[in-house]
């Protein structure tokens, strides 16, 4: 594994389909801002036609894919191609979100293709069982995430969140896991790494706010 360059804690601002094109780019921006200012490794995804945009106007966020599909260059209409993402400069990828799940066969699969290219893989899992099973494909990192609570603004809870870290660490310590379910505010942050997470982002609670870079330089501050 390879995540010994990525510093812990680390941040996911994941806007999935609620911006694109300009709106996507102004969010980049402002967390590429914030990612340098505080030093933290951040990760930003966004819509794949937006990626190579802002691969070009940011310095400091790690660009990250919503999905990629397993195949190699040749057949395979309407997949998304590891090497084409890869190519782009796009470092790293989100895989079996609630909103676009996979077969273990399907994530595994994908996690050893992004390892062939060198890609950082970012894998979601919900119950402490799927954690476990997630983990023992060996993604760079998990979000844990109880399905329900997906953009519900209600944080998962706490027994949750100790029991699916212990269960990553336990069968590999090197996993970085992410506890991000309705993490909004900068007291949510210190929540979750008190009680042991590798990092933590967001979606809803950031592009709901009011203002974009007041939420997130809260969130990001507090990590330091």
């Amino acid at each position: 594994m390879f995540t010994s360059h990525i510093k812990k804690p680390v941040f996911i601002v994941n806007p999935k389909s609620y911006l694109y094109g300009s709106d996507l780019l102004k969010l980049a921006k402002i967390t590429d801002r914030l990612a340098e200012k505080y030093a933290i490794d951040v990760l930003f995804t966004g819509q794949l036609i937006d990626l190579q945009k802002v691969i070009e106007e940011t310095k400091h966020v790690i660009v990250t894919a919503q999905h990629m599909d397993h195949l190699v260059p040749g057949r395979g209409m309407g997949h998304v191609l590891p090497d084409a993402l890869k190519d782009k400069g796009v470092k790293a990828v989100v895989l079996n979100h609630a909103e676009n799940p996979l077969t273990l066969s399907e994530l595994d699969k994908t996690i050893r293709r992004a390892n062939e290219l060198g890609m950082i893989t970012i894998a979601c899992a919900d119950t402490v069982k799927q954690c476990k099973a997630v983990a023992e494909l060996e993604p760079h990192m998990i979000i844990c995430e109880p399905t329900e609570l997906i953009g519900s603004g209600a944080t998962s809870e706490s027994s949750y969140r100790k029991e699916t870290t212990t269960a990553i660490k336990e069968i590999n310590s090197e996993i970085l896991v992410l506890q991000a379910a309705g993490v909004s505010t900068g007291e949510d942050v210190r929540q979750v790494l008190q009680e042991g997470a590798d990092g933590t982002g967001g979606t809803s609670g950031i592009i709901n706010a009011p203002n974009w870079e007041t939420k997130l330089e809260e969130m990001i501050s507090c990590l330091i």
